[in-house]
């Protein structure tokens, strides 16, 4: 391959038809946009909307509790803003604000002018900010849950909390973790497969492998929350008891599956800082980020540790000397990597020359008070430990050191610094000292005593305590520290609100840094796709910003006339062809509107209401994917001049095709945590199935077996005939024999005979078997929409996407509903 750049002068024009396709709608209709730049903007105002209402909660709460025996809050409403202030915090700031940084600044940082599923990220948002601001605003109608953020069973369930409160934070949160779950394959694709051409793996910003091992996480973390939320719901709804231990279910099921993502969670927000702090420090001190290698292996490694400390926050559930005592070296075991990266940014700094600008000093703050935070996670692992202090204040302490060290600080830090990119104006550094001052020094007087008022014996979650406790003068120095800190942040604001305000300018690399979201760029991202020759490209290739400003990479057009971009090869970003992307629609907003309403509507019981917006957001998904989902309007592309790509690619080659595969994984995630509670209500059993309990003679869920692989099987021939008028009627041959699978599985056991209600046991079989129903209903919309669109004659061989992955889902569904049926009928044997 000739390397770039090229000298020969642009044809004219050619820049022009690059800003109509990748234009800006104005005015009202600018919340059609799907551009990553106007999503990731709008997500991070919205995050951080979310984190200012939080921080009032919490003010509330240190109002409450600055004194002793205090009415300013009744405990029904202290319970209340103590669950909707955790709640928002980790829902609906701070997962959502590092997808939403990842969301604006990674295109540009790996050279590609959009993610590859611009609508996603699009429906993806919208969800988010519909539903979170309808979920927070149940506290005004006294509706807000009030279980805690973590909604322990019983408490949480109909027994204890009656009215729509708790329901309210199974359904809003269980549809906002979808949301963050499609975030994540969007980002997870487009940093494996849209990388600027040279942009290896082992060249790829830390930042993109921080946010890599951060999608990974979530699509194998979240779907246990998913899990147990639906479980739970299905429990208030319908009285299936699976935590109700008087017939035959386990609270600390809940625990397990809560804490399956609870404490990745915890890593899933920390990483994507670290990443940032990887970035901003060598910028900051003029130098190459030291140990580069070790630290991305470090934060793989720190993902992998994160799986297996669930059972950290359960050290006095009675879990057994073994399992705590291997959950409390892995605890103390990812100290190790997290060191690494720690003593990779010193040392960084120790190399360069730092000056002390804003994101220096967030940064020097989020060290200091993140290796504190560290040290007493250390301590909590220690099993005699955590047992003096396990639910007092130090662990609060412990949490926010954590959380607002590990990510807050960074977070800031990075606004700091990549404000510049929105108009080319940076916040003042003379009002980031006192920014910084308020909040550095406000956090510690908040938090520091209350390590000592948790040694003390102040339990968490209580709305008062009695003068004679002793803990009347911590509780009120905590309570001047986070007023304090709050000043800050209302600074930080003024200060934030100023710069954007001012007129937009040019920008420029005011921190000299060394990745490729400083190029020039537009809504189009940058003018051309750069070819890079190392992990410093703008120290290393000097000329770059002015080559790339000339068009002298590749792309420098639009060679259908609509948005594009490259695709590239998984290890070494060689270029393989040409993706053109859908352009702004109102569809995904209507989707997400749709789908926010159902899952809010069916909680206050307006069931029919409901379901026309459930209908709603999968028409709109549908028309959504219809417009997407075209053959391109060429076979070949000349990307460079002499490079010519084929435009788009199909099967394995495809970017849509590995999305499909992570969104299977997510849900076969979700089946296995179904699994696991139908293993562990089993193991609690004396003798299984429980006494008026059965199971299905064999020959019922043989013959579904059957029919399962028969459909599959039908469904693998038709994919070998796009293009023949056979291709429908065989999809439609496949769709029976599932649907007779179905009703096979379903049946059998019908006759024979069980109650969801009566058993945990019974309740998590009905389970499995209705998870394998909802996966035929799917079977069934897709299998109509595929013989739509193969009658309409859109199913062509440069256009099978549909085909592809329709299929993908219906082995998926075969292979599901074999494994539901063998865990449903080998545990009890097994068990005998």
């Amino acid at each position: 391959m000739t390397p770039l750049p090229s000298s020969l002068p642009r044809p004219p024009g050619e820049l022009a038809a690059l800003e109509a396709a990748w234009k800006t709608p104005a005015g009202w209709r600018f919340f059609a946009t799907v551009n990553n730049t106007n999503i990731g903007l709008l997500y991070i105002g919205t995050a951080l909307l979310f984190f200012v209402l939080a921080g009032i909660l919490g003010l509330m709460m240190r109002t409450q509790l600055a004194v002793p025996d205090n009415t300013f809050l009744t405990a029904s409403t202290y319970n209340q803003v103590f669950t909707m202030h955790g709640t928002v915090m980790m829902f609906l700031f701070a997962i959502p604000v590092v997808e939403a940084i990842a969301v604006y600044l990674l295109p540009n940082m790996l050279g590609a002018r959009d993610l590859p599923f611009p609508r996603l990220s699009s429906y993806a948002y919208w969800a988010y900010a519909i539903g979170g601001l309808a979920f927070f605003c149940t506290l005004f109608a006294g509706l807000a849950p009030d279980g805690g953020w973590f909604m322990y069973p019983p408490l949480t369930g109909k027994a204890y909390s009656p009215g729509l409160n708790a329901d309210f934070w199974l359904l809003g949160i269980g549809f906002i973790e979808i949301s963050a779950i499609a975030g994540a394959i969007e980002l997870i694709v487009g940093i494996l497969f849209t990388r600027a051409p040279g942009m290896s793996l082992a060249k790829m910003p830390v930042y993109a492998w921080a946010m890599l091992v951060v999608g990974v996480m979530i699509v194998f973390a979240f779907p246990a929350i998913i899990a147990g939320t639906a479980l739970l719901e299905l429990e208030r709804a319908y009285d299936w008891p699976f935590f109700i231990a008087e017939r035959g279910g386990d609270p600390v099921l809940w625990q397990h599956l809560f804490w399956f993502f609870g404490h990745p969670e915890v890593y899933i927000i920390f990483l994507p800082a670290a990443g940032m702090v990887s970035l901003m420090i060598p910028a900051l001190a003029g130098k190459p980020l030291v140990g580069r290698r070790a630290i991305v292996v470090a934060l793989v490694a720190v993902g992998i540790f994160s799986f297996a400390l669930w059972a950290h926050h359960m050290f006095t559930a009675g879990l057994g000397v073994m399992k705590m005592s291997f959950v409390s070296a892995a605890s103390m075991a990812v100290a190790v990597p997290t060191a690494i990266q720690v003593f990779g940014w010193i040392a960084t700094m120790w190399r360069g020359k730092v000056n002390f600008n804003a994101p220096t000093l967030f940064l020097l703050g989020f060290l200091f008070i993140f290796v504190l935070g560290g040290l007493t996670g250390v301590m909590v692992a220690l099993l005699p430990f955590d047992w003096q202090v396990h639910d007092t204040y130090f662990i609060v302490a412990h949490l926010h050191y954590v959380l607002i060290g590990g990510m807050l600080f960074p977070v800031a830090a990075g606004l700091y610094y990549w404000l510049p990119l929105i108009n080319g104006n940076a916040m003042s550094d003379r009002v980031a000292r006192w920014v910084f001052g308020l909040m550095f020094g406000g956090f510690n007087l908040a938090f520091f005593p209350m390590h000592i008022t948790g040694l003390l014996g102040m339990p968490r979650r209580v709305y008062t305590y009695g003068a004679d406790m002793g803990w009347a003068l911590l509780n009120m120095v905590s309570t001047i520290g986070a007023f304090v800190f709050a000043a800050g942040v209302l600074l930080f604001i003024i200060d934030a609100v100023r710069a954007l305000r001012r007129p937009k300018k040019e920008v420029d690399n005011p921190w000299h840094a060394a990745t490729l979201e400083w190029l020039p760029s537009e809504d189009y991202g940058n003018r051309s796709i750069p070819r890079i020759d190392s992990s410093d490209p703008l120290w290393d290739q000097p000329n770059l910003a002015r080559e790339v400003a000339a068009g002298q990479h590749y792309l420098p057009n639009t060679v259908t006339g609509l948005r594009e971009t490259l695709v590239t090869s998984l290890m070494n970003a060689t270029p393989r062809y040409l993706l053109v992307l859908p352009g702004d629609s109102w569809w995904p907003l209507i989707a997400a509107a749709g789908t926010a309403g159902f899952f809010l509507l069916l909680t206050v019981k307006m069931t029919l209401v409901a379901w026309i917006c459930g209908l709603a957001a999968i028409a709109g998904i549908i028309v959504w994917l219809w417009e997407s989902d075209r053959a391109p309007p060429v076979a070949t592309a000349r990307v460079s001049d002499d490079l010519v790509l084929p435009v788009g690619a199909t099967g394995a080659a495809s970017h849509s095709w590995w999305a499909t595969i992570i969104m299977l994984v997510v849900d076969a995630t979700i089946f296995a945590s179904f699994v696991f509670a139908y293993i562990h209500i089993s193991m609690r059993l004396t003798v299984c199935p429980p006494p008026g309990a059965s199971l299905a003679a064999p020959m019922w869920p043989t013959a579904a077996g059957v029919l399962f692989v028969a459909g599959s099987l039908t469904m693998m021939l038709a994919s070998r005939r796009v293009g023949k008028a056979s291709l429908p009627w065989l999809v439609l041959a496949a769709l029976a024999c599932v649907v007779a699978g179905y009703a096979s599985q379903f049946g059998g056991q019908w006759l024979a005979g069980f109650d969801p209600t009566a058993q945990a046991w019974g309740a998590s079989v009905a389970t499995l078997i209705a998870y394998q129903g909802l996966h035929i209903l799917v079977l069934v919309i897709a299998a109509i929409y595929l013989c739509a669109r193969a009658w309409c004659g859109h199913v062509t061989a440069r256009s099978r996407a549909t085909v592809d992955n329709v299929a993908l889902m219906w082995h998926y569904t075969t292979l599901q509903g074999i494994a539901a049926a063998l865990a449903i009928h080998l545990v009890p044997w097994w068990m005998e």
